[in-house]
């Protein structure tokens, strides 16, 4: 009897151990990344009056090309890519560039007006942008370009890149390494020598997880009313 109450033990365990599967819970935790856009041909944009931020007007969702970078908002957050369509990775706050565009720049593009001056504006290429975009900035193209299409608009002073760094301590008053103080000394520190670029995506980007791309946006039709 207890040879068979034995030999029925080690059977169930040889059983189990056979199909390590049927003992594991398997978890998977994703963070969902923006759905992608697929284009039919690399699309156009335009750049906004006053600013270096380009635009795809012609998508229901908002894509920004700004600073060598396509950014996209999506469900509260911020993402960005050196490509339009894909590789699109988490950005953990806003853009300093948005603040610069005013939330009815869709109509204003539908009308063809800008602060109540008619806009014409120019179609960019993705080429055009990818081959010139740094040179535009640094020449200051678009102001001497008919000030950005906008008939009598009068340019006042562009935005420029913020370093949002607060002046640092005395020395002697400085704190510890991981202080809030330490801190903002070295981003002020950074901003100073032109590398506050580099050392904010050092610590404000994070790869997400890939996950299963799904749906595509839709041409926004340009005859709708505007909204």
């Amino acid at each position: 009897m207890k040879r068979l109450l034995l030999g029925t033990l080690l059977g169930g365990m040889a059983v189990i151990a056979a199909n390590p599967t049927t003992a594991d819970v398997d978890i998977h935790v994703g963070v969902s990344l923006p759905p992608p856009i697929v284009f039919a041909a690399p699309p156009h944009v335009v750049v906004i009056p006053e600013t270096y931020v380009y635009v795809v007007p012609d998508v229901e969702v908002d894509i920004f090309f700004y600073d060598g970078w396509w950014w996209r908002p999506w469900r509260g957050g911020w993402y960005r890519s050196r490509h339009y369509d894909s590789g699109w990775v988490c950005y953990r706050s806003v853009p300093a560039f948005h603040a610069w565009i005013p939330p009815g720049w869709r109509k204003n593009y539908r009308n063809h007006v800008w602060k109540g001056h008619p806009w014409s504006y120019t179609p960019i290429t993705e080429r055009q942008l990818r081959q010139n975009w740094q040179g535009w900035q640094e020449t200051k193209h678009w102001e001497k370009q008919s000030t950005w299409g906008v008939q009598g608009l009068k340019p006042g002073k562009q935005p420029t890149k913020v370093c949002n760094a607060a002046k640092p301590q005395p020395r002697a008053k400085r704190r510890g390494v991981g202080d809030k103080t330490s801190i903002e000394a070295v981003k002020h520190r950074a901003c100073s020598l032109g590398r506050y670029a580099t050392y904010r995506r050092r610590l404000s980007i994070a790869e997400c997880p890939p996950v299963q791309p799904y749906t595509t946006s839709k041409l926004l039709d340009p005859k709708a009313p505007p909204s």
